[in-house]
């Protein structure tokens, strides 16, 4: 592949641009139906919840994206911009 097509497909941004997982289809189907699925899956299980561990997975991608889920914090010693970046 030439270098010029490269840089076309993976050019650089000068500016940072998080994503927004509470945008994507995915995310909006699990955040408006989980409570459902845990439902129908006690039925379904003879009043069994989920595992803990499927819990756990469907809560931290609900939690993907948000500041109150964990974040780093990047600083810029030469201009002291600031940004707080969201675990995903």
């Amino acid at each position: 592949m030439h270098l010029a097509t490269v840089w076309a497909v993976v050019r650089p941004s000068a500016r940072y641009e998080p994503r927004s997982p509470a945008q994507s289809v995915l995310y909006q189907i699990v955040r408006d139906h989980l409570e459902t699925f845990r439902g129908q899956a006690a039925r379904v299980c003879d009043g069994e919840r989920l595992p803990r561990f499927i819990e756990d997975e469907f809560e931290g991608f609900l939690r993907c994206g948000w500041l109150a889920g964990g974040f780093a914090r990047f600083r810029c010693d030469g201009c002291g911009l600031d940004r707080l970046v969201p675990f995903s």
